[in-house]
């Protein structure tokens, strides 16, 4: 036998530093993208496994081939052994390499990065320092590469703490990326079982699914590394046949936990996949209940899809832990959505995200968490339902992330018995309070609080139903009210000048009204041709408009003003509704829409992250408190005689130009 191939391996606990050099020679010398780098790195360490794994020790580079790659000249042995290995590795590894896969890299690359790791056993090293290393080798690099894969680690450690895996559970993330969920999954393991056999937990109760071929490498390879056996990584799309899914996984009667982030925004617009989900259907509203039509949806956001195969996949009684945008806990145009999981589901938990959560992985979508149980029969409604809110991450809201540790009062940072800093999060103290909950004990904080199910309407918001909006209702109760929509006409009609292309009109936007003093102070000229496309309505002298979308909306900055002779006949825009035909003192409601009643109640409506809005259907339900009359006709009197005396200053301005004229 050639003595090249007959090698002693050893063990090797300073991986990460050789996993560096590896990477930065790649990097330098290679001229590939950092995707690319990593790439290349993975098929290096799968070919490394599978050569241990055989036995084969072809893995391996001499001295004379590393002086002639140094040297400049061409050496085939090398490059046709490893190529040789790859096509036998990708035979192992059919589902995360293609056939027409190969080696990126140049032969010195190839040549630096076998001689780096041809002495050390991959296999055969500590199980804490392989995986560690790669840990921290990926946390170096992946987030340059496919930052929009991963979902933060303080996120993913808090759903399996509070999901509580147990050994003997089946656990699956159907958009696994790199393997977060299942990695901090098998921490929470080993941390809480220590005698979990681990190379077993991998085998047997440890699946992820992942479209992306080279993403999935990653998160296979982290298991790997872990377990030394088989690991149930699956390049496959998780909206295709269920039953498919769940034979190429050997898991027919389904898993006990999912743990996932599927993916935002994307569309799916496969017919045939959407006619295969309840929730690729229209569905309709009758009689407040949603009913499931024939009519398939042209296109449907992934993640929607994601929830009915998530839910599918559980077990009866299994739980789901799933990270999805807030649209889908608040839109009124998703309000089907809820019902579905409503009917499902038993909703354990749902916890909200701070707006900055993902900025260091490349988005600023808002985000909430949302736990549940699969209940098939669904016929326990009296139940309690957690809401949780994180508002200390542990890391700044910015793209580098970087940690955020505690500070005592003079600005050091605070440690724990072991030295280690402590970081300025408050995850851990929303675990904490969901295990009282879970005690049967009630919780109500700022951050934490528990309703009914029965009390649960079309929302899953944590700020629709927090302590502070449900203590307003609940005083709105003790006092005389009427709806908005039950005292005037909320005009939702456009304008027939509009019909006109030619015709000159005044335009009035959000901006141009004082939202102190409740008066548009401007107009713009414009031709109806010329209009942006959100010019809607047509003012008439007495109307009040009030917002509906804009970032201000139910805040002190919130644009309501009265329509005056002066604006008469002008456009608006739809980001206003008219109001007109008033059953109450119109002065008074003018006042009240000024006041924090009015202002939390819109701000609890609000729906949408990138423009908030409030719905037509919520702005009628808007509570208007009615005080005795001679309260009412005081205010009312009080408003028209700031009117007046805004315009005898107006006025007053005015004559003093003309006398200087």
């Amino acid at each position: 036998m050639n003595p090249l191939f007959d090698i002693q391996l050893s063990k090797e606990d300073n991986l990460l530093k050789r996993f560096e050099e590896i990477h930065d020679y790649i990097y330098a010398n290679d001229g590939l993208s950092p995707q690319q780098t990593l790439e290349e790195f993975v098929k290096i360490l799968f070919i490394k496994i599978f050569d241990e794994n055989e036995n084969s020790n072809k893995f391996t580079i001499s001295a004379e081939e590393w002086n002639l790659l140094k040297s400049g000249k061409i050496n085939q042995s090398l490059t046709e052994r490893i190529s040789n290995l790859f096509e036998h590795t990708k035979q192992a590894y059919t589902d995360i390499f293609d056939s027409d896969d190969r080696i990126k890299l140049t032969p010195i690359a190839l040549g630096f990065t076998v001689n780096k790791l041809q002495n050390i056993s991959l296999l055969n090293s500590s199980q804490d320092a392989k995986g560690l290393a790669f840990q921290k080798f990926l946390s170096h690099h992946e987030k340059d590469g496919r930052g929009q894969f991963f979902t933060p680690e303080p996120v993913i450690d808090f759903c399996v703490e509070m999901m509580q895996p147990k050994p003997d559970e089946t656990i699956i993330d159907p958009a696994c990326g790199s393997g977060g969920f299942l990695m901090s999954a098998l921490k929470f393991l080993q941390k809480n079982n220590l005698e979990l056999n681990t190379s077993k937990s991998v085998s047997s109760h440890l699946f992820g699914l992942d479209i992306n071929k080279s993403i999935a490498r990653i998160a296979k390879m982290k298991l790997l590394l872990e377990s030394n056996g088989k690991t149930n990584v699956i390049c496959t799309n998780s909206l295709e046949d269920l039953d498919s899914i769940k034979l190429s996984v050997s898991q027919k009667d389904g898993f006990n936990i999912v743990l996932t982030n599927p993916p935002f925004g994307a569309k799916i617009t496969n017919t045939s996949t959407l006619s295969k989900f309840d929730l690729g259907h229209k569905w309709s509203n009758y009689d407040k209940e949603y009913h499931k039509t024939k009519v398939v949806y042209p296109n449907q956001n992934a993640e929607i899809l994601f929830i009915e195969r998530c839910i599918q996949l559980l077990k009866e009684g299994g739980r789901m832990a799933i990270v999805l945008p807030n649209g889908n806990f608040e839109n009124p145009s998703l309000e089907y959505l809820r019902y579905y999981i409503k009917l499902k589901t038993k909703i354990l938990a749902i916890v909200n995200l701070p707006q900055e959560t993902f900025i260091p992985f490349g988005t600023g979508v808002k985000t909430s968490l949302l736990f549940l149980e699969k209940d098939t029969p669904n016929l326990n409604k009296q139940y309690p339902i957690f809401f949780g809110r994180v508002t200390k991450l542990g890391y700044h809201g910015n793209k580098n992330g970087t940690p955020l540790y505690q500070k005592d009062k003079y600005g050091q940072t605070i440690k724990d018995s072991s030295g280690q800093p402590i970081l300025e999060e408050d995850f851990s103290v929303i675990v904490e309070d969901y295990k009282k909950f879970q005690n049967g004990n009630v919780i109500e904080s700022d951050n934490a609080f528990s309703i009914n199910y029965n009390e649960l309407n079309g929302r899953f918001d944590f700020d629709f139903y927090s302590p502070e909006n449900r203590k307003l209702f609940s005083n709105l109760d003790n006092v005389k009210t009427v709806r908005l929509g039950d005292i005037c006409d909320i005009v939702k009609i456009k304008s027939k000048k509009l019909k006109d292309h030619n015709s000159t009109v005044e335009y009035v936007e959000l901006s141009d009204i004082n939202t102190h003093s409740y008066e548009i102070i401007n107009s713009t000229t414009y031709q109806v041709h010329e209009l942006p496309s959100r010019a809607s309505y047509e003012l008439q002298e007495g109307d009040i408009i009030t917002a509906i979308a804009g970032n201000s909306i139910g805040t002190r900055k919130h644009a309501t003003a009265l329509v005056t002779k002066d604006f008469e006949g002008n456009i608006c825009t739809n980001g206003f509704r008219v109001l007109r035909n008033f059953k109450i003192d119109s002065y008074y409601l003018l006042y009240f829409l000024k006041s924090e009643v009015f202002l939390k109640q819109m701000f609890m409506y609000r729906t949408g992250a990138a423009i908030p809005n409030v719905s037509d259907n919520d702005l009628s339900n808007i509570i208007i408190h009615l005080p005795n009359d001679n309260y009412i006709d005081e205010i009312s009197k009080k408003m028209m005689k700031a009117f007046e005396l805004r315009q005898e200053s107006r006025n007053q301005i005015e004559s003093i130009h003309l006398e200087l004229a």
